[in-house]
Parts: C-alpha cells; structure tokens; sequence
C-alpha cells in the first residue's frame, strides 16, 4: 500500500432543494460574482431565475456560453478578463462538469499576472485562485469534488487536464432534480465517463481491498441507476445516486494507497476530443473495451478475472481467459445497451488522423509509466481497433 497525502476541502450539499442555501454560502466570499453557465439549459430549468432571486442583494456579471470541452479561447480568456475588470470576488458555475473545469481555469487565471495558459500546461503554479461555489445540474466529471479540469485549446489540439490545490469548490450544491431533464444521449454519456473515472483508478498494480470494493460497487451502482435512468428520467432515486456516483468518482478516495495507473483511457480520449470535439464520455465508451483486449495479458489476467467476476457476476468456475474475455466483452455491451455509439466512424472520426493523433498522445500523456506502457504503435493499434 503506497503512501498519500489527502484531503478533500470541498463541503457538498445535497440534495431536494438545497439552493436555498445559496446565498449563506455565498455571502462570507463577497459581494461580487462572476456567474458562469453554459446555453440555455439552466434558462429553461427556471434555474437562471431561481439562483438571480436568491442572490438579489449580490452584484453579478456573466459569463455564457461555455461548451462542452470547454475552450481555452474564448472563455476561459474572456472570464479571466471579466474578473479583473470587475474586481469579481468569487465564482458561481452553474451547470454541468464542463463549466466548473472553465470556472477552475479562470479562478486561477484571475489571480494570475502572466498568460493563464501557462498554469494549464504547468510551466507556472497558481500561488492564488477565486473562491468557486457550483450548482450542479449534470451527472458525470466529479468536478464538484475535486480540484482538476480539463480544458481544450483548438488552434493546438491540445486538451489539457490541469490540477491544482487552489481548485478544489468551497461549495457544491447537488439538486438531483435538475438532472431530471439530462438528455439521453448526456445521461448515457455522463454514466461511461464515471465509469470510467472508477476503472482509471481501479485497474493498477498496487490496489487494496478497500478500495477494490469501493470501485467495484461505484461500477454496479453507476450501471444499474444509469438502466434506471433513461427507462424513467424523473426518477429521484436513481438520479440521486447516479449523481453521487459521479462526484465521488474522481477525486482520489478510491485509490488511496494504490499505485498511479496513468488514465491511459483518458489521455487517449483527450486527443479525440481535442481533434474532433467529440463527447468525452462517448469516445471513453469506445476507447476502453478496445485497450482492455490490448492489455490482457498473462500479468493482467487477474486483475480482468476480478473484475469480471464481482462487477458482472461472471461464473468464478470459468477459465480465467474465459471470464477476463467475458468481462471485457460485458463493458462492451454495457455501454452499446445503453446506445452509445461504439465506432470512432460513428462519430465522426475516420482514419486520416490517426497518425498524427496518436505522436500527439505518445508525446504529451506520458503512457510509457502507464499501468501497462503504451508506445506510439500500441497507441495506434487501439485507435485503429476503435474505427
């Protein structure tokens, strides 16, 4: 078991309703607010409204428009401009996980004098960020309980994921209700990339039984109430663990003590959404079946013979290949149950970037200390394999 230094400084409030405890929230970080959100989702939920209301007695600029893989330019750029303008006090994002990473970019660009880009790529440190506090209408990033975001520069084709200890929220209020409305594409697509956050951290050399535990229980769980979910979006029950699933997802208490794996999933996604803008959660979906058969190996098997068997019930009488070739085969249909489309080509991506993407990852992501090192043509091959 490998030793760790923690601590998760975010206070969640969770649950019916709990808006209502916005403005004690807010009122300790001031009195001026930089209200992110992104289209007119949060208009039509009436919660645009509900939160204006609530912070009445508050002076508030907006920033609007933040898309999903949120970019670099123009708004990350424009909020930071916006919180020096207007000497912004604290952040309020208002949305999915995609306006949180923007708002985490500009927290610390705010407080920053040089390019904020360069707190992105790590070549400086943020000595300073805002205060954020985030209403969450979207299941998925965890981004409310941790202190990274990812952001995406397209004149580069960079999608960069960034952390930093200035970043973790003050505050995140979790209304499931508000993911009533979720579309199913994004209900889906928020479920592969939980899921996904828990196999990063799950399939590694040093693990414990605790923590095996805890993921194996987050993946059934996500599984189960995503079934439940799109069969009955207004579904309080289900909406509500879905959405707790995914905030403890990504914040590091499921692998304490355990080994890095180096979210190979990850790395090689953020090429094809830097590239293509495709929906994180769908090429996490397509990408993960087809590096699990890249890895299995004689060293790996175990580790595919334990998934498969406490997280799809596989029989444990099988030969090991048999289950870990189940298992795999089970996320596969798993995620093609829940219609996510599971060919690169049916999202848009052909095979003449493949190349050029796979240098950009082998390059940038580091996957040589990967849980199972990745070169350039391993690269390659998953790609290939996912068209």
């Amino acid at each position: 078991m490998r030793n760790f230094d923690y601590m998760t400084p975010t206070r969640l409030i969770f649950g019916k309703d709990s808006i209502v405890k916005l403005p004690d929230v807010m009122k300790p970080l001031g009195k001026r607010v930089l209200l992110t959100y992104g289209g007119g989702s949060i208009k039509k939920l009436g919660l645009y409204d509900r939160v204006k209301s609530l912070l009445a007695d508050f002076d508030i600029v907006e920033l609007s428009g933040i898309q999903p893989n949120p970019k670099y330019n123009p708004s990350v750029s424009e909020g930071v401009r916006l919180c020096k303008q207007h000497d912004i006090d604290v952040i309020l994002a208002v949305g999915g996980g995609s306006v949180l990473d923007c708002s985490k970019a500009i927290a610390a660009g705010a407080k920053y004098d040089g390019e904020p880009w360069d707190l992105i790529t790590g070549k400086a440190k943020a000595q300073a960020a805002l205060p954020i506090v985030d209403v969450l209408t979207l299941a998925a990033t965890g981004s409310e309980y941790d202190c990274g975001g990812v952001i995406s520069r397209t004149e580069t084709n960079d999608k960069i994921g960034y952390i930093d200890p200035h970043l973790f929220p003050v505050c995140s209020i979790l209304d499931p209700v508000y993911t009533f409305t979720v579309s199913a594409k994004q209900t889906a697509a928020g479920c592969a990339d939980a899921m996904n956050h828990v196999m990063e951290q799950y399939f590694a050399d040093d693990t414990t039984l605790l923590n095996d535990g805890f993921c194996e229980a987050e993946l059934r769980a996500l599984m189960a109430n995503a079934r439940k979910c799109l069969d009955k979006p207004d579904d309080y029950t289900a909406r509500a663990e879905m959405m707790l699933c995914c905030t403890y997802g990504c914040n590091g208490i499921l692998s304490l003590g355990n080994s890095y794996s180096g979210w190979p999933c990850h790395a090689i996604e953020h090429a094809l959404s830097a590239y293509y803008d495709i929906t994180h959660g769908e090429g996490l979906a397509i990408i993960t079946p087809r590096w699990m058969r890249h890895i299995l190996s004689d060293r790996t098997l175990p580790r595919f013979v334990k998934y498969g068997i406490n997280v799809f019930g596989i029989d444990a009488s099988l030969p090991d290949r048999q289950i870990a070739e189940q298992a795999i085969d089970a996320t596969y249909a798993f995620f093609e149950s829940i219609n996510i489309p599971m060919h690169l080509r049916d999202v848009g991506i052909d095979d003449s970037r493949i190349d050029e993407m796979a240098h950009h990852i082998a390059v940038n992501e580091g996957l040589e200390s990967a849980y199972v090192p990745l070169s350039e043509g391993d690269i390659k091959e998953i790609l290939l394999a996912s068209l």
